[in-house]
């Protein structure tokens, strides 16, 4: 175990009792990190909102019978927009669990944040094993949600028990203060959670706050993400005539809009595969060296086909812009007749680099957009959709105690790495909790695949993140703010 500056021997022993716990414990959170995969909690509107509010019973049953929290509810919040007017009813966004138990003798309070729902899982027949069923295979655990984001609840959760149960075992009396915000729809653009905030300050106010909700940099190497990148969505209409057209009869006079939005899109990439659009800009974060080799075995890229992009591989996906197609509106090919369609719609889904404002990125990519419609189309947007990029203030205390638990839990130093993927509601916490301090950490790691068919925890990496949580909440225990 490293050692710690200005640990006391009772300190020391402390700990070893806290190791011993979260091994005897280990089986235990297992079965209820799998009881929690079986709920299929997805907070789409299309899914049944019922399995998200079973989902929410059953974490905050685990956290009642901690017996560590002064208060465990299942809250909702209006979603952005949607308080209602002249007394309609306000428009509620899925329930979230909230605890929290208060410090004292000077102790700091932390917020431990996850969310227990999940996205989609896809066509069944792309998953090796059905997606709600958890299966345990070489040393991995599959199942939608079984990484993103119920292991970050079960972290959490099983840290929490660990120690409250080494407390007692020692006759120690806790005086940390620990709040948790277990949210319910991270995975549908966490739509209420400004208002989520603001309706339950006092009841989630914390001097530090852990968002368990991204990745390691291996199965062998902890890391403390540092940057993430921004996110801009938006539906995009191309349209051309005003009625489908019998393709002989008109095609080669007639532009589609199949064709207006093909070379239209094809215009945001340069021929490398970097982004083309003016006024988006690249950050500057070291990063650890990452081959091509890596990147192929981690991504499943085939061998004939080439990455994207310039600049060294890991500044492409956390410092420089990216844009990607993610659905078309169109004819599939079962129901393709031979006929000109009248409009197109997509989804533009980009990620911007941290220091880029959303909305000046949101101006750049629709302004690229309508100043390049071929053949004069008639393009239109709907439903931007805007998130902030985060870059942590890695100077504070928490991040130190941070980095010396994941150094004594995992038995390697941590690595400072950035994110593709974008967590926006971070610069909502922030603006909330300006003094707080934001670690962002996370169970996954790069053959996890969250959000694609099967999806998996590695059980090992598990382990040690759930100890780096329950020593880092030790020493905080031990700490006066």
């Amino acid at each position: 175990m490293t050692e710690q500056a200005g640990q006391e021997p009772e300190q020391t022993a402390f700990e070893a009792a806290l190791r011993t716990t979260v091994a005897a414990q280990f089986a235990h959170t297992m079965d209820d990190l799998q009881r929690l995969v079986r709920i299929p909690s997805v907070s789409w509107p299309a899914f049944d909102p019922a399995h998200v509010a079973r989902s929410a019973d059953a974490i905050a049953e685990l956290l009642r019978d901690t017996g560590v929290f002064d208060v465990v509810d299942i809250r909702r919040a209006p979603v952005a927009g949607g308080e209602g007017a002249d007394g309609a009813e306000p428009e509620l966004g899925q329930p979230a669990v909230v605890a929290r138990r208060e410090a004292r003798n000077g102790r700091p309070t932390v917020l431990l944040y996850a969310h227990h729902d999940v996205q989609p899982p896809g066509r069944d027949e792309d998953w090796h094993t059905p997606p709600f069923e958890p299966t345990e295979r070489d040393g991995r655990l599959f199942g939608r949600g079984a990484a993103d984001d119920k292991a970050g609840v079960m972290a959490h959760i099983g840290a929490i028990r660990a120690l409250a149960a080494a407390a007692e075992a020692e006759g120690r009396e806790l005086d940390l203060g620990i709040a948790l915000f277990i949210e319910g729809e991270e995975e549908w653009a966490s739509q209420s959670f400004g208002n989520f905030l603001r309706e339950n300050r006092d009841l989630l106010a914390a001097d530090a706050i852990i968002v368990a909700d991204s990745s390691n940099w291996d199965t062998e190497t902890p890391a403390l993400t540092v940057a993430l990148r921004g996110a801009v969505a938006f539906n995009m209409s191309v349209r051309t005539l005003d009625h489908a057209l019998h393709s002989g009869m008109h095609g080669g006079a007639v532009p589609d809009a199949m064709l207006a939005a093909v070379r239209l899109l094809d215009t945001l990439w340069n021929a490398d595969g970097s982004v083309a659009v003016d006024g988006l800009i690249s950050a500057d974060i070291d990063a650890p060296d990452y081959g091509e080799a890596r990147l192929r075995e981690e991504s499943g890229l085939l061998d004939e086909v080439s990455p994207i992009g310039r600049g060294s591989i890991l500044s492409r996906v956390w410092a420089q812009p990216a844009i990607t197609i993610t659905g078309i509106d169109a004819p599939d090919v079962a129901n393709a007749s031979n006929t000109l369609i009248p409009s197109v719609r997509v989804r533009v889904s980009a990620r911007i680099a941290p220091g880029q404002d959303p909305e000046a990125a949101y101006a750049a990519i629709t302004k690229h957009l309508v100043d390049r419609a071929p053949y004069g189309a008639r393009v239109e947007f709907e439903g931007g959709d805007l998130g902030q990029a985060f870059l942590v203030d890695t100077s504070g205390w928490a991040v130190a105690e941070v980095r010396g638990a994941m150094a004594d839990a995992w038995q390697r130093e941590p690595v400072d790495i950035g994110v593709g993927g974008s967590i926006p509601f971070i610069a909502e916490l922030v603006e909330e909790f300006p003094a707080a301090q934001i670690l962002v950490t996370g169970v996954e790691d790069p053959d996890g695949r969250a959000h694609s068919p099967n999806e998996s925890l590695h059980i090992e990496s598990f382990r040690k993140s759930l100890l780096t949580e329950a020593l880092f909440l030790a020493r905080l225990d031990a700490r006066t703010s």
